[in-house]
């Protein structure tokens, strides 16, 4: 009797319990862990974009970008894939040194492409609209990324563009980039 008891109710029950107990433990660290991860992902994607695009601008003289927020879709066009000096929105000096394409895929997060953003301070790569930063916060709706975004600020404020030390953006110095003031230094005043 006291063996059916012990076999028949209380070892099923605790495997039960062990079981329920460690599937509770690993959405526990899954869900603490998630924002670690996203974060990592955005890090390198942003280091492997910048390091694109700066070569790009190297063979290639980024003159400038289209719009004040461009979406960065356009690094799996082929070596004589495009008509023309513009790719994607990236407007080119030399377009007949395009070697690319850079990637396999255009790198997205949550399904959402990147972008490079000028502003008055200069053009930055930053996740996509509507991406949800580890932080909780959104692009677009919590981090508005227009023309006066303080980015650099943005990139030491655990409010807007960083999570736990590390930031989700990145200064993109390209060639024929110069801020408002470098411009202003050399054009002639009225």
């Amino acid at each position: 009797m006291k063996n059916n008891i012990l076999y028949g109710y209380l070892v099923p029950t605790l495997i039960v319990f062990v079981f329920l107990a460690l599937i509770g433990i690993a959405i526990i660290s899954l869900l603490y862990r998630a924002p670690i991860h996203t974060a990592d992902i955005m890090i390198n994607e942003i280091a492997q974009l910048k390091t694109i695009l700066e070569k790009i601008d190297r063979d290639c003289k980024i003159i400038d970008f289209d719009y004040q927020q461009n979406w960065i879709n356009f690094l799996t066009i082929k070596k004589d894939g495009f008509v023309g000096s513009e790719v994607g929105t990236a407007n080119l000096a030399y377009p007949e040194k395009w070697s690319g394409p850079y990637v396999k895929d255009n790198p997205t997060i949550q399904e959402k492409e990147y972008m490079v953003v000028r502003t008055k301070d200069g053009y930055f790569i930053t996740p996509g609209q509507g991406v949800r930063l580890p932080n909780g916060k959104t692009i677009g709706t919590d981090v508005i990324l227009d023309e006066d975004a303080d980015i650099i600020s943005m990139m030491r404020d655990e409010n807007a563009l960083m999570y736990q030390g590390k930031s989700f953006a990145a200064p993109l110095t390209i060639g024929a980039t110069a801020s408002r003031e470098q411009v202003r230094t050399i054009l002639p005043t009225e």
